[in-house]
């Protein structure tokens, strides 16, 4: 891990916080929809994709009952 000293630390976070501000408004703006749209669900960022393949797996059960039946 690089070790960052405070001084450094400090600039650093100046300049990114100087280039966020220098950006037009609505730059800004349409940087934070795309961040929005591009956010997973919950349920996949908290499980990954376990939740996905559990309501597979319920679908299948789901359809091999209704052929059963019929």
């Amino acid at each position: 891990m690089i070790s960052l000293k405070t001084n450094d630390y400090v600039k650093y976070m100046t300049e990114q916080f100087m280039n966020y501000i220098d950006q037009p408004k609505e730059k800004r703006e349409m940087m934070k929809h795309e961040k929005e749209e591009n956010k997973e669900s919950f349920s996949t960022n908290m499980f990954g994709m376990l939740p996905l393949s559990f309501a597979l797996y319920m679908k299948k059960i789901q359809s091999r009952k209704n052929k059963k039946s019929m």
